[in-house]
């Protein structure tokens, strides 16, 4: 079959002008043509868009009789043709894949959803439609009659950044109707497409682990909340979006609904450390409105995730003991002070400080307030010479807002070392009793029995009930410093010495409260 223009005539002027009558003549070649012999054979061996100027001999033509009162016999007919289309009742969508990514995983299939840009012209070149010029894909099912049959079939088996073009003849095209202005009837149509996206209905998240730590000592579950990177990109490569151009993590809860549907399901499951590669389809993405200019309608998107950390609200700080002495007779507790090594990092193993950044390790009172909450029970419990790795979750640590260095929601990791220990006494104490006081006391600490107790005497006494560890004084502070301190509280008429009276138990004059006394 074939779709020509052309003017006729014999000498002048011409008889018929296919354009007179609005549309070009379509006709079949060959054994059951329709037109004069010598017109089909002249048409024969054309190309489209080719031209000829056929001369056809009355025999060839209308002979002796001509063709009622437009062609007089015998007459020598000249046909000026332009070849438009041509195709066979045979023919069959033509298929030539100009470019196909290597490592292609899915091909279109029936009832998939896709989205494709696509030009699509006539035979002869002429361009009648192109989502390019529209800046949109073209969005729709395959194999449920939303496309020409032609379309439809053309598409089955293209990789996502696939380029094929896809030539469909008119009977699986727009057949003798053609479509509007542009597409006329019976045109052979060349689409060249390239295939964006396809995924179906019936997709669910397709979770890749790309890496995992081991071991992984814990997964995340719904409630927790988890700090993560990651690169947001379409399936043909286009990244829209990526939390390491803001130099922060996302950070969010899990499964309660604070991220698209497919995230909060991929993340389920994570290890600290790990490597996904998500593909979420678009109903469970951003559905088919998009969002914004950034994501289009029914767009799948795949996110490459680093997970950085996570932890629950109700985490407690989690305690490894990596080394313990044979013999531990002092444990550290709440009010002793102490000396001790660490290391601070992140989960994923970046370094945040460490003493061994300082001239000495730190010392430090513990239970005082003096450190976050967590590093401060994590060094309580502790022999001397102790090693342990404690992890610390931010409601422990620095919080929503960080500190220096620190990430907000940071989880932190301390690798500890206790130096030394020295045991305190409870809060507001300067002195406290190991066993029981002497009874009475005055006399005891009267050593010269010279019925008073001047400063040299005092600090003499309470010297040698620490030395046989019948008490202790508040360590990190000079002992001369405490005991004159002591000294004065119990010497009330401030005249140099205490008396037994002085000695005696103090009531608040105020409210009659028994003032605290270490003695």
């Amino acid at each position: 079959m074939i779709r020509i223009k052309y003017t006729s005539l014999f000498l002048s002027p011409p008889f018929s002008l296919s354009l007179d009558k609005g549309f070009p003549f379509v006709g079949q070649v060959g054994v059951e043509s329709k037109v004069i012999p010598g017109l089909d054979k002249g048409v024969q061996g054309m190309c489209v868009n080719e031209r000829r100027k056929i001369t056809i001999p009355p025999h060839l033509a209308y002979g002796v009789l001509g063709a009622g009162l437009v062609i007089p016999p015998d007459a020598t007919l000249v046909f000026d043709v332009l070849l438009l289309d041509l195709w066979n009742k045979e023919d069959k969508v033509q298929i030539r894949i100009l470019h196909k990514q290597q490592n292609c995983k899915r091909t279109v299939m029936p009832s998939d959803f896709v989205r494709y840009h696509y030009n699509g012209s006539l035979l002869v070149g002429n361009l009648f439609d192109s989502s390019n010029l529209r800046n949109s894909t073209y969005d729709t099912y395959v194999g449920q009659g939303s496309l020409i049959k032609g379309m439809d079939e053309g598409l089955l088996g293209m990789c996502v950044g696939e380029r094929r073009s896809i030539i469909i003849p008119p009977f699986l095209a727009y057949d003798d109707k053609g479509y509007g202005t542009k597409v006329p009837p019976y045109a052979t149509l060349i689409f060249d497409v390239l295939l964006v996206d396809v995924f179906n209905v019936k997709d669910d998240v397709k979770v890749e682990v790309q890496k995992i730590p081991q071991p992984c000592r814990r997964r995340a579950v719904v409630g927790d909340f988890i700090r993560y990177h990651y690169n947001g990109s379409f399936q043909d490569g286009t990244v829209f979006d990526s939390s390491y151009s803001r130099n922060s993590t996302y950070n969010t809860f899990i499964g309660l609904g604070y991220v698209i549907a497919g995230i909060d399901k991929a993340l389920q499951g994570v290890c600290v450390g790990e490597w996904r590669r998500v593909t979420v389809p678009p109903h469970l993405a951003y559905g088919e409105n998009g969002s914004g200019e950034l994501i289009p309608g029914s767009a799948v998107l795949i996110f490459d995730l680093h997970i950085i950390d996570f932890h629950n609200p109700k985490d407690r700080v989690d305690i490894k003991v990596i080394y313990k002495p044979a013999e531990c007779n002092l444990i550290s507790s709440a009010n002793d002070l102490i000396m001790y090594r660490y290391n601070c990092s992140l989960l994923d193993g970046t370094r945040l400080y460490s003493s061994d950044d300082y001239p000495e390790p730190p010392r430090v009172t513990l239970g005082q307030g003096k450190l976050i909450a967590g590093l401060d029970e994590g060094l309580q419990g502790m022999c001397v010479l102790e090693r342990r790795e404690i992890t610390v979750p931010p409601h422990l640590a620095h919080g929503t807002n960080g500190a220096s260095g620190v990430p907000s929601n940071a989880v932190l990791l301390f690798e500890l070392e206790l130096l030394q220990l020295q045991k305190g006494v409870p809060e507001g104490f300067l002195f406290i009793w190991l066993q029981d006081s002497p009874e009475p006391l005055f006399p005891a600490m009267d050593m010269n029995q010279d019925q008073e107790v001047p400063l040299e005497e005092f600090s003499a006494f309470i010297k040698l009930q620490v030395a046989e560890g019948r008490g202790r004084l508040h360590p990190g502070i000079d002992s001369d410093v405490i005991l004159g301190d002591m000294f004065k509280k119990q010497d009330r008429n401030a005249d140099g010495k205490i008396t037994e009276d002085e000695l005696n138990i103090n009531v608040n004059e105020d409210n009659e409260v028994p003032k605290h006394e270490e003695l």
